[in-house]
């Protein structure tokens, strides 16, 4: 696509996902100026402009890693870079961590709250996971045209498996959880024609139903608070996965939900949020702007275009007392559907909030790049070396 195109496409996305601001409107596209110029800049765009977004979204990179040797010497090389070197993108045999596939249920929270919701996420458990070991859990959002799936993190030759298993097995960090869910909080939650202003109710999904599961179902810092407060789901595990379920189901009934927000809040130390596209923006406005009391490690690859602006950002911080620890951004500079809103979502945040530092809890990072995954694998490898620290 030319950049003419890409920026031009960048200015459609944006005025249609501001568009959809409205409570439970669905997204348009705003009409074009009826210029000759513009309408053939517009026969140059096959699709409308959500279209195009999400087909740059979900072009992949090399998804066949090669094999990495046995021999090599466990030697920590890892830094903050513009590309991932290979020796932390090849796959191990050995020495590696695992993924899961669960469900939980949820509630349709852009809809009735009431209505319950299956919803499906994948986990990745590091290397030599140990349930008598506490874990930093990281929740992994996609974009505007994708669900738990969008990261790849599906099988063993996973780009965020390897990542974390070389990272790990390089003695780069302390390994931790990554979960990928759906970031859409209603019924129809599928990556196709669903509504997109269902991300926006994330949040109440995220603190109410998705953190309380995997923090009980594996073993975290909160594991052990959640238990006292009824979420015992580790120890309950008889194997037989509906009655399971089941048992949850009543413990989560009869536990005491304020209980289990403290649990969740005393150990928000230990736990991280970020996302690419779309993802970005829930992290930057509910990670930050609405649960900023159970996290606090921060990333946004390519933010989208309807994140909070910075001044909104340090409006909604006024009066935080808890530690920030870090935000890390990354944008590609020829993104013509992020980068200016990324831009002024984050770049600015340390000249307008103290409670950012640049260089200290916060970096701002551009590099030649699109709106794609040669980003935002980078910006996941960059990121797994800040959290947690």
């Amino acid at each position: 696509m030319k950049h003419k195109s890409v920026r031009k496409l960048g200015f459609l996305l944006a005025a249609a996902l501001l568009a959809s601001c409205g409570p439970k409107a669905q997204v348009t596209t705003s009409p074009e100026p009826s210029t000759q110029e513009t309408q053939e800049e517009e026969s140059t765009m096959s699709n409308n402009p959500i279209d195009e977004a999400i087909a740059l979204e979900t072009s992949k990179v090399d998804d066949e890693p090669a094999t990495q040797s046995a021999e090599e010497e466990r030697i920590p090389t890892a830094e903050i870079s513009e590309k991932i070197p290979v020796k932390y993108i090849n796959l191990r045999v050995t020495d590696c961590g695992k993924i899961e596939k669960i469900t939980y249920t949820s509630h349709d929270y852009f809809g009735n709250p009431e209505d319950e919701v299956e919803k499906a996420a994948n986990v990745y458990l590091p290397a030599g996971y140990d349930p008598a070991k506490q874990y930093n859990v990281l929740y992994l959002m996609h974009g505007i045209g994708g669900d738990e799936n969008e990261w790849g993190m599906t099988g063993s030759t996973s780009r965020v498996k390897c990542i974390m298993d070389n990272l790990t097995y390089y003695g780069d960090i302390e390994s931790f959880i990554v979960v990928t869910p759906n970031g859409r909080s209603a019924t129809n939650h599928a990556a196709n024609g669903s509504d997109y202003q269902s991300f926006y109710s994330f949040g109440k999904e995220l603190r109410n139903d998705l953190m309380p599961y995997i923090e009980s179902h594996y073993s975290t810092y909160a594991s052990a608070a959640l238990a006292e407060a009824g979420l015992d789901a580790i120890t309950a595990k008889t194997g037989d996965a509906e009655a399971d379920k089941a048992a949850f189901a009543a413990q989560k009934a009869s536990a005491d939900a304020n209980a289990i927000n403290k649990a969740l809040q005393d150990t928000r130390d230990h736990r991280a949020m970020a996302g690419l596209s779309m993802g970005g923006m829930q992290t930057i406005n509910i990670g930050i702007g609405e649960c900023i009391d159970l996290i606090s490690y921060f990333g946004a690859f390519s933010a989208a275009p309807t994140s909070n602006p910075a001044a909104t950002t340090a409006n909604l911080l006024k009066g935080n007392e808890l530690p920030i620890h870090y935000f890390y951004n990354i944008c590609g500079k020829d993104d013509g559907i992020a980068y200016a809103s990324a831009s002024q979502a984050a770049k600015t945040l340390p000249i307008v909030c103290d409670q950012f530092v640049d260089g200290e809890n916060f970096m701002w990072q551009e590099l030649p790049g699109n709106h794609d995954f040669n980003i935002w694998y980078l910006g996941f490898y960059n990121f797994a070396q800040i959290a947690f620290k």
